[in-house]
């Protein structure tokens, strides 16, 4: 009997978008045979869902939903296809029942979700409406005593969701501060935040383009430290002028209101999804030759 590893799960998985468990299962059946695995999971009840697990979902909606005291709040991105699925009641109940099985299991690993009973209901929804469908990723927020209020907004398209873990303010600061990171896609809440290598990394591009400057190494220094506190301001939600008021930025804003924004999240359908261009008259070349 061949081992079966994590890392050949995860490949048949990904291939076949089925469960872990389920993928599990066909490796030990087909003795780590990959591709025999696939066949055999052709042949199961997944077959339409294994079809379809090759095609890019990168459209979708996002899911979210908060206690009525603004305590606790989830939110999740599920993908499918196409706009027009992504319209569909099947496929809107179905967001509907992955947010509330996260809000109340306040659990955002997607495969605990999956082996918890949402597979089923994935597959299903994949052979009725006749398109790829996974549940992308999740956030849970406000499940420590010191996450302040969650505050949210969804863009009206349902394509942009944010969340935000605020201590102060109002829920209309909350809610404007949200719609400002909907807007304006900051990375992290303030300079201090910025991952360490991130800044690095700007700081050699700015390097390369300076060193053809052909100006004195000092100078060079002072306009790359320039370009990274300008390039750190971009990014920092708390460095950026305010949305709805461009004479203040959020910081300013935060601190005037006596409020201080903890973390956030924002997702956006399909983001760093790589979505496939489809060249038709070379697909029916290549049937013709």
């Amino acid at each position: 009997m061949a081992a079966i590893s994590a890392s050949m799960v995860k490949e048949l998985r990904e291939r076949t978008q089925l469960g872990m468990m389920d993928c599990k299962k066909a490796l030990v059946e087909a003795d780590g045979d990959m591709e025999l695995a696939i066949e055999n999971m052709r042949k199961s009840s997944g077959l339409k869902a294994a079809k379809k697990a090759g095609r890019i979902a990168s459209d979708g909606l996002i899911g979210i939903r908060l206690t009525d005291d603004g305590r606790f709040g989830v939110m999740v991105e599920v993908n499918c296809e196409t706009d027009f699925a992504a319209r569909d009641d099947n496929f809107v109940g179905f967001v509907g029942t992955v947010t509330d099985q996260i809000f109340e299991s306040r659990e955002s690993d997607i495969d605990k979700l999956l082996e918890a009973g949402l597979e089923g209901t994935r597959e299903s929804l994949v052979q009725k409406i006749g398109e790829n469908v996974s549940i992308r990723r999740a956030e849970v927020f406000g499940d420590q005593d010191d996450q302040g209020h969650v505050h949210s907004y969804v863009h009206n398209n349902g394509k942009i969701g944010v969340l935000v873990a605020m201590t102060g303010g109002s829920a209309e600061l909350g809610k404007d501060i949200a719609m400002h990171i909907a807007a304006t896609s900051p990375l992290v809440v303030g300079p201090d935040d910025a991952p360490a290598d991130v800044i690095e990394k700007e700081r050699e591009i700015y390097k390369a383009q300076a060193d053809d400057s052909g100006k004195p190494p000092e100078i060079v220094a002072k306009m790359i430290e320039g370009k990274v506190r300008k390039y750190l301001a971009e990014i920092s939600l708390t460095e950026q002028p305010f949305v709805k008021d461009g004479e203040i930025k959020v910081g300013a804003l935060l601190k005037r209101e006596q409020a201080s924004v903890i973390r956030f999240a924002r997702y956006e359908v399909g983001e760093g999804i790589e979505k496939a261009t489809e060249d038709f008259a070379a697909e029916v070349a290549a049937q013709l030759t």
